[in-house]
C-alpha cells in the first residue's frame, strides 16, 4: 500500500488529486491538510510514503515546512505541486529536500504520473 498525503489550501485541486489517484488500488490517501500546522501533525500521525505538497498554504507555506518533512524518519517522498514555478524556487525547493518540482498549470498530470510511477514500482517488486 503507497500511503499519500495531500497538502494543499484549495479544495478542488485536492479533490483532483484524489480522482485521479483513485484509480490506483492500492494507493490510500491517508490524510489531507489545509495548511503547514495540519501538514506537519499528519505526517507525524500518518506516516505517509508521499506528500503531494503546495507551497502557498496558510499558517505554514509548504517551502517552511518542507524541511521538517525531511527530517522524518523515514522522510516522505515530496512532491511540490505549485503555480509558483520559477527556477530560483525550483531551486530553493530542491535544496530544501523536493523529490520532484512541478507546476499545477502545465505540469499536474506528471506530478500525478510520478505517484503511479512508484504504485507500480512497488506493486512489481511485491511477491
Amino acid at each position: 500500500m503507497l500511503k499519500v498525503l495531500i497538502a494543499d489550501d484549495s479544495t478542488p485541486i485536492r479533490e483532483r488529486i484524489i480522482k485521479l489517484l483513485s484509480t490506483l488500488t492500492d494507493v490510500e490517501i491517508v490524510g489531507e491538510a489545509i495548511d503547514g500546522i495540519e501538514t506537519a501533525v499528519l505526517v507525524r500521525k500518518t506516516k505517509p510514503d508521499v506528500v503531494i505538497l503546495d507551497l502557498q498554504m496558510p499558517k505554514l507555506s509548504g517551502l517552511e515546512i518542507l524541511p521538517r518533512l525531511k527530517e522524518m524518519d523515514p522522510p516522505p517522498v515530496v512532491v511540490v505541486l505549485t503555480n509558483y514555478s520559477t527556477s530560483p524556487l525550483k531551486a530553493v525547493c530542491v535544496r530544501k529536500g523536493a523529490d520532484f518540482f512541478f507546476d499545477k498549470s502545465t505540469e499536474f498530470e506528471k506530478a500525478i504520473a510520478v505517484i503511479e510511477g512508484m504504485y507500480n514500482e512497488r506493486t512489481q517488486t511485491q511477491p
